[in-house]
This record gives structure tokens, C-alpha cells and sequence, in this order.
């Protein structure tokens, strides 16, 4: 299907150069001279490589249709992660590559989106947060105040983030996934 360069977004497949490509990143850019344009980081399907692109914002480019369907982590091997379709209980083998930096949030029985191509993994959609254990903190100090900054902690999967002084080693707390941030403490 042709649409616009300018409808890209982090996570379409298009149909460039003869190949297929991930988008990974996309980023409408308006400079002070000249035309409005597209800047896209593209992975490419089949051999991982990246490329950035541009595409004028009223180039047609080919957009490629992606079986969605929800899966359940199972475990990891090596640097292949095993997913489980709920409708169907196949067995998806996803690389590393394809979920990047979030994989230190993956926990056996999770629930993800992933989109294929004719069965091969492109896309995969984690949930927006994950409850997380704190391994290890700073104890708090009474000099402290409630508005003070946060203070450093490393979670069960070995990820350090930054958290409220009143957080102490073993509070589980609610996780954002994209970037990896302290939201609240979890409930429970």
C-alpha cells in the first residue's frame, strides 16, 4: 500500500531499495530553507543492517501489511527469546536484535504483540510497564526531605534506575518500559 513519507512511524515495513526495512525510528523535520522531509532509521528484515534515509514529506513510499497477533514469553536461549501464540500454542524463536535494549524487562509469562512477515518476527510490542523488585538502595537518611532528588537502585534484572528516597531493597515497584524510569510503587 503506497502512503506518504510523511505517515511513517517507528514500527511500519516498507518496500525500499528492493528490500524490506523496519522502521526503527522517524522523525518529521521542517528546516528554516528548503522542503519539509522525512528523516527514518531503517533496519533491514532479513540482514539486521541500518541505513538512515530521507524521503521529501509527499514521497510515496510502499508500506508492507504485518500479521499483529499476542504472544506469551516463555524463556531465553542463548540470544534467541521463545514466545508461545496464545490462540494457536506455536512456538516463535524471535533474535535478540529485533527486541533490543527492552529485553531486560521480558518475565516468563509476559504477554507481548509481536507483528511477522510471512513468519519472520519484525516488531515486538512489550507491555508499557513492568513490576520490578529492588535489589539493592541506598538506605534512607533523615537529613533527606520529601522533595529531595532521587537516588540511585538496581533492580532484580541488574537494570539501575533512579528512585524516591522513601523506595527501600526489596519494594516492588512499577516500571516504564520504554525508558526505563520509576513510576510508583507497586500495589499489593
Amino acid at each position: 500500500m503506497k502512503v506518504n513519507a510523511s505517515a511513517l512511524r517507528a514500527g511500519n515495513v516498507i518496500d525500499h531499495l528492493n528490500k524490506l526495512w523496519v522502521v526503527t525510528k522517524a522523525q518529521n523535520v521542517t528546516p528554516g530553507k528548503g522542503g519539509a522531509f522525512m528523516q527514518a532509521e531503517l533496519r533491514d528484515i532479513r540482514a539486521g543492517t541500518k541505513r538512515d534515509e530521507r524521503f521529501r514529506s509527499t514521497e510515496q513510499v510502499e508500506r508492507i501489511s504485518l500479521d499483529d497477533r499476542e504472544y506469551q514469553y516463555l524463556y531465553k536461549e542463548g540470544d534467541t527469546y521463545a514466545f508461545m501464540d496464545t490462540e494457536n500454542y506455536e512456538q516463535l524463536s524471535v533474535p535478540g536484535t529485533v527486541i533490543g535494549e527492552q529485553a531486560v524487562f521480558l518475565q516468563e509469562g509476559m504477554k507481548c504483540n509481536i507483528r511477522t512477515f510471512e513468519g519472520t518476527p519484525l516488531v515486538i510490542d512489550l507491555p508499557q510497564t513492568v513490576v520490578m523488585e529492588i535489589v539493592e538502595t541506598e538506605p534512607v537518611l533523615r537529613s533527606q526531605t520529601a522533595a529531595s532528588s532521587y537516588k540511585p537502585a538496581k533492580l532484580e534484572n541488574g537494570v539501575r534506575i533512579m528512585v524516591p528516597p522513601h523506595v527501600a531493597t526489596g519494594t516492588k515497584i512499577v516500571v516504564n518500559i520504554s525508558d526505563g524510569t520509576y513510576l510508583e510503587r507497586a500495589k499489593g
